[in-house]
């Protein structure tokens, strides 16, 4: 009998069908002793019923659907949310069933119809719910306890439904197969068996399910990570009777016994295996591998032991080691003692002699190398010895070859530096001894640069192979010639009396070089400059001697080039005083220290300004502004002038886009281009692409190129000058008169102006013949439809001659200094007042 009422909360607003109901129940549990009984607790608001039932402990709900504060399913929906654990029975005063269906769905437990309601079978209705309800509660509680006694099992459990579908799994499985609870629901456990082990283990099972016998296994899961777990597997079928209700499976991860067992094979069939493959191993190897007993007799030989020495195992076995092993010092051709014996004796590896020499037992010798270790037993004891020895014949020669090779030029063929320290050590040792003089000749081909960059590397290396050559040919026996890399060369004159004897040899190397290499069809011209220092009178130090010869080549270039010099104390200072500019002028691409300024150029007939040159200024942030003369010179010979020239064009182009973009009106700026810059590969190139970029009309651009850059290599001279023009560019001759022009060439050379050399312009009104070429000149021009501007105009004399023989413009002091960016624009904006003339 139960002994705890059920309590029930009747929310029912119509007080007669509350009454009714209430005693109906009170009726029912009074009459039979053994019955259900319940506490009935009334209200006829919804709101009043919510405040209640979150107290707690209401078992049953008889909600009517039709309250004065909520209707149907909203009434529900508010009881159902308040006690989710009540069994709620709503009642309504009419049969609708499509409403009945919707409470059934959302849970409510029945449905009643107030006009054919019993109160009996409320009764028993009641009592029927509370008995299902306990009872389910008490099938939780049991399920609960198999899950947690399942889930405390260290077997993992898979159990599946007729169709092999998963119904439940506990955690040991879950682990082993790598998956949640949700996961394997509904899964089919052979799916988590490895593909390789599934096919087998699958027809396996199919035949085990068809007599219902019980099946056992082992396979392998793999985890969605791609992990790998051997587990061992039971099943058994689920019988009522001869009737299977589904599958039941253990199954256990035997991971650490499978890898322990595998492990123990892999160890026997290493240990099994081991003497063959050593032996294999030695019989395949391409050392030779010797060993002996502790008396140092022979035991055994691998089969390159036998080829190298001459002798087969069989015969050789029990022989003394140096019989079989003959071996002897290359260098004092004596015995060798006995490497395996010295090895017994020092119980560690030793080495074999130097350039130790194997006599085979036919006699041919053989220089080998390697080592010579004891033998030691378990007990740690040594027990004999083992030789291993290989042929070092063909690296011996490679190493004589990149002896040679590491001390030559690999494209003349000649001594390197390397080699010229030790040649010019001896030579120093051997001039000591013998009260002699050493002389080191310095060269550097003359713009072998221009060269390389017109005719291309490949032409290049093959003048230098031509130069090398004659090197050779113009020079003593006794004497030594090394390339440095580049055009550099060295000449060693080893024991010579005077210094007209190194002299002697820099003329005839002159001469030799006055006649042109003929290179793949070309004549290339290719002259040297030449620094000449003597030991000991120059310096007494090796390193020295050489950079004396250097620092005297440098200034055999600044003296014209195609001359020799002989090293003098002060030319050092003149040297460190170039290679400071040279660091300085690296600093100065780095930093932007250079500047532009711009010296307006003259329409003699209105005075106007009809052009401007770019000028170069270098603001040292120590000496100040830097004229151009004097850095110039060192930037071409170092290769800085290449970035610096193109600095100035860009910053040029740049500076005139700026003035154009401004509104002022802007007249062509000329820039000058060097030799160096002319001749590299990338000139064109480099031009256009700063002009797209400043966005400036090429014919506001004009390039001064000199005489002697056009007239070197004319034909080429004339084809880069014909794709420059047709850019747009204009082209002016610089200096013009100071070098030799051919005018065949220069009425070919697409030239715009002709600018005559201010050394000429310099002394029109007193020198007549200055004032003879000025006029020859402005007369060629015109007839070559050429403007003429005269440069360095500086007095009044001047100009008045230059306006009455008609030249066509002038640039000099006499109408302004070169000026600041700033101030050049503050000029341009009253372009159309003339300058004073």
């Amino acid at each position: 009998m139960n002994s705890v009422p059920i309590t029930v909360l009747l929310v029912e607003d119509d007080a007669a069908d509350a009454e009714l109901i209430q005693r109906a129940l009170a009726k029912t549990q009074s009459s039979r002793m053994d019955a259900t009984t319940f506490r009935v607790e009334w209200l006829p608001l919804l709101s009043d019923a919510l405040v209640r039932l979150k107290k707690g402990d209401v078992e049953v709900v008889l909600l009517d659907l039709s309250l004065q504060d909520a209707k149907g399913i909203e009434a529900f929906d508010q009881v159902l949310a308040a006690a989710p654990d009540a069994l709620i029975l709503v009642m309504s005063a009419t049969l609708d069933e499509v409403l009945e269906e919707q409470l059934l769905g959302l849970g409510a437990h029945d449905y009643l119809e107030k006009n054919h309601v019993d109160a009996r079978w409320i009764a028993r209705a009641l009592r029927y719910i509370a008995e299902r309800k306990t009872s389910r509660r008490a099938l939780a509680n049991s399920e609960g306890r198999f899950r947690a006694m399942s889930d405390a099992c260290p077997l993992g459990i898979f159990v599946s439904d007729i169709e092999g579908r998963c119904i439940y799994t506990n955690l040991a499985y879950q682990k082993i197969a790598g998956l949640s609870f949700e996961q394997t629901l509904g899964t089919n456990w052979i799916t988590a068996i490895h593909p390789e082990d599934r096919q087998n283990v699958f027809t396996r099972w199919c035949g085990a399910v068809r007599t219902l016998a019980p099946f056992q296994c082992e396979m392998r899961f793999l985890r969605d990570d791609d992990t790998v777990v051997w587990t061992r597997l039971n099943g058994a079928a689920m019988l009522a009777g001869d009737t299977s209700l589904g599958y039941v499976q253990t199954i256990e991860d035997v991971t650490a016994r499978v890898e322990s067992e595998r492990g123990l094979r892999a160890a026997e069939e290493a240990r099994y295996d081991e003497k063959e493959r050593a032996q294999v191993t030695l019989n395949s190897i391409g050392d030779a591998v010797l060993s002996t007993d502790l008396d140092g007799n022979v035991i055994y030989l691998n089969p390159a032991a036998e080829r190298m020495t001459g002798w087969k195992w069989s015969e050789a076995l029990g022989q003394p080691l140096l019989t079989v092993f003959n071996i002897i010092d290359g260098g004092t051709r004596l015995q060798a003692a006995s490497p395996a014996q010295h090895a017994i004796d020092e119980g560690k590896p030793v080495g074999l002699v130097a350039d130790c020499v194997l006599i085979r037992r036919d006699g041919v010798e053989c220089p080998i190398e390697d080592s010579t270790a004891p033998i030691h037993n378990r007990a740690g004891r040594v027990t004999g010895a083992v030789i291993a020895f290989h042929d070092v014949s063909a690296s011996r020669s490679m190493t004589l070859k990149m002896s040679h090779q590491a001390r030559h030029d690999p494209l003349t063929g000649l001594a390197n530096r390397l080699l010229l320290a030790d040649r010019l050590s001896q030579a120093i040792a051997l001039a000591q001894r013998h009260c002699q003089q050493v002389a080191v000749l310095f060269l550097d081909l003359d713009d072998f640069k221009h060269i390389n960059d017109s005719l291309g590397h490949a032409i290049g290396d093959q003048l230098l192979k031509s130069v090398a050559k004659r090197l050779i040919a113009s020079v003593r026996a006794s004497d030594a010639v090394f390339r440095l890399g580049g055009d550099e060369f060295v000449i060693l004159l080893s024991e010579i009396e005077h210094q007209r004897d190194a002299a002697h040899i820099a003329e005839k190397l002159l001469a030799a070089f006055a006649l042109p290499h003929t290179i793949s069809g070309f004549q290339i011209h290719v002259t040297l400059s030449i620094g000449i220092s003597i030991y000991p009178d120059d310096d007494i130090n090796m390193e020295s001697v050489i950079q004396d010869a250097d620092t005297a080549m440098y200034h055999s270039k600044a003296s014209g080039r195609n001359n020799y010099q002989f090293f003098k104390a002060d030319m050092n200072t003149r040297a460190l005083r170039r290679r400071g500019c040279e660091s300085g002028l690296r600093r100065a691409l780095e930093h932007e220290e250079f500047l532009l300024y711009y010296q307006p150029k003259l329409d003699l007939a209105s005075g106007a300004i009809c052009g401007v040159e770019a000028l170069i200024r270098w603001q040292d942030p120590e000496l100040g502004l830097i004229a151009p003369d004097e850095f110039v010179p060192i930037a071409e010979a170092c290769g800085l002038i290449v970035p610096i020239g193109r600095w100035v064009l860009r910053e040029a182009c740049s500076q005139m886009r700026a003035w154009q973009d401004a509104g002022l009106p802007v007249v062509p700026v000329a820039v000058n281009v060097s030799a160096v810059e002319f001749r590299h590969r990338s000139f064109l190139e480099g031009v256009a692409m700063v002009l797209r970029e400043t966005r400036l009309d090429p014919k506001y651009l004009e390039l001064e190129l000199t005489e002697s850059i056009l007239m070197h290599e004319a034909e080429s001279s004339a084809l880069l000058l014909e794709e420059l023009k047709a850019m747009g560019v204009r082209l002016a001759i610089d200096d013009f008169g100071t070098g030799y022009s051919s005018l065949n060439y220069l009425k070919r050379f697409p030239i715009d102006t002709l600018k005559i050399d201010k050394s000429f312009v310099r002394d029109i009104a007193v020198n007549a013949d200055d004032a003879t070429i000025v006029s020859a000149v402005i007369g060629m021009g015109k007839n070559l439809k050429q403007r003429v501007i005269a440069e360095g105009v500086e007095t009044a004399e001047q100009l008045a001659f230059l306006k009455l023989q008609q030249c066509d413009e002038g640039q000099g002091f006499l109408f302004s200094h070169p000026l600041a960016a700033r101030d050049f624009g503050d000029l341009l904006s009253h372009h159309d007042q003339p300058l004073p003339a």
